[in-house]
């Protein structure tokens, strides 16, 4: 990792966003106290853990979290911290404009940027089916949707004048949007983007690429690499396009803890959130079928505890060593500083491993703080 590399990487992590609110508020604590430079919420109407398994046999958080289907919305959350939260920066990570539109989207953050001291983060992304289909969201051609959302927002966050904007999605008519970022806080947008099409849009539009998809480091150059070139025929600066991802490890101070965590339900689990595609990498099929798109496709609250049960017992150790960042805290580091090598700067890190038990919990943060320390400083230091 370069020097320049080294002075502008920023380490954040996540949010829960489960009653109780102390809980929340203890994570912002832990950024600011421990020099963290971001803490982004998820925006999800159902959580990613079915109700059906959902007790303290499988993740010791069932305690103090009744159901996983308890979830804060995201934008009064985010004020709420706001006050505690320093100059960490705070975001969603990410929102969909299927729920939300864009307009809205704009007065939120430009809300929120009045309450922090750092610009805080819009994530944004095509959207899941977990939080539109039950719901009666519509979810057709959700790129297009996007693209367009994008335009708006982009012209709602710097409006000078009435909005103006006819598309197949969205229409306005001249609509006042007069009210702007503090300076120095303006929002920035961050795109969870995957494929070509959303790569091409994260470099005509974003101030943000946020992946959380598992990459290698050359895959995650490749990528990046794509978000720069669409970039550029924008006539846009690349390098100001934040390279980011989203990192959900799992650790431990020895391999033997490393196997009992991988023994655990809920670190197992996590294994059937990747897509299909990564199953046949691994020389396996995913019981969700072939053509199964990882969290994109989950319907966790539709599996019954038999089905999650059976899925649990197909995940290879291959496929959650591919899927999530596993090892001891040298190790994970030695990951982080690859991917950093490949372009990273902003690495937001979930200790998966806090499912297992409240010990496992405690070492996990531990280990992001010591990642962030670490991952200022040459690597020979």
């Amino acid at each position: 990792m370069s020097d320049s590399q080294q002075k502008s990487f920023a380490v954040g992590t996540l949010a829960g966003v489960n009653p109780p609110l102390a809980a929340a508020r203890l994570m912002v604590r832990m950024a600011r106290l421990g020099r963290l430079d971001s803490v982004l919420a998820p925006d999800h109407l159902i959580g990613v853990f079915p109700r059906s398994v959902w007790d303290s046999d499988f993740t010791p958080q069932a305690k103090a979290v009744a159901s996983p289907d308890e979830q804060f919305d995201y934008a009064p959350l985010l004020a709420h911290l706001a006050a505690g939260a320093g100059r960490v920066q705070l975001g969603v990570g990410v929102t969909d404009p299927h729920r939300r539109h864009p307009v809205l989207l704009a007065q939120t953050f430009l809300t929120l940027a009045h309450m922090t001291k750092a610009p805080p983060i819009l994530g944004i992304g095509s959207g899941e089916r977990e939080n539109l289909d039950p719901y009666g969201f519509t979810w057709n051609r959700p790129v297009d949707r996007l693209e367009e959302a994008l335009q708006v927002l982009r012209a709602a966050l710097t409006a000078t004048e009435p909005l103006e904007f006819s598309g197949k999605y969205y229409a306005i008519d001249r609509a006042p949007m007069d009210l702007t970022a503090p300076p120095g806080r303006m929002p920035q947008v961050w795109i969870g983007a995957h494929g070509p099409r959303m790569l091409e849009l994260t470099g005509r539009y974003a101030d943000g690429w946020y992946p959380w998809e598992s990459m290698s480091p050359d895959e995650y150059q490749r990528r990046l690499g794509l978000v720069r070139t669409a970039a550029r025929a924008a006539g846009r600066d690349p390098e100001a396009i934040v390279p980011a991802q989203m990192l959900s490890i799992v650790t431990a101070r020895t391999r033997a803890g490393i196997r009992r965590l991988l023994r655990n339900p809920s670190v197992r689990y996590l294994g059937l959130m990747a897509p299909a595609a990564v199953w046949t990498r691994c020389g396996a099929k995913h019981p969700f079928g072939e053509d199964f798109r990882g969290l994109i496709d989950l319907m966790p609250h539709q599996l019954t505890r038999a089905e999650v049960q059976a899925a649990i017992e197909e995940v290879p150790d291959e496929v959650l060593y591919e899927w999530l960042v596993i090892g001891t805290p040298a190790e994970v580091l030695t990951r982080v500083r690859a991917l950093a090598d490949a372009g990273l700067r902003h690495a937001v890190i979930f200790p998966s491993s806090a499912l297992v038990s409240n010990a496992d919990a405690a070492f996990g943060y531990g280990v992001v703080l010591w990642l962030a320390a670490r991952l200022r400083r040459p690597a020979g230091e």
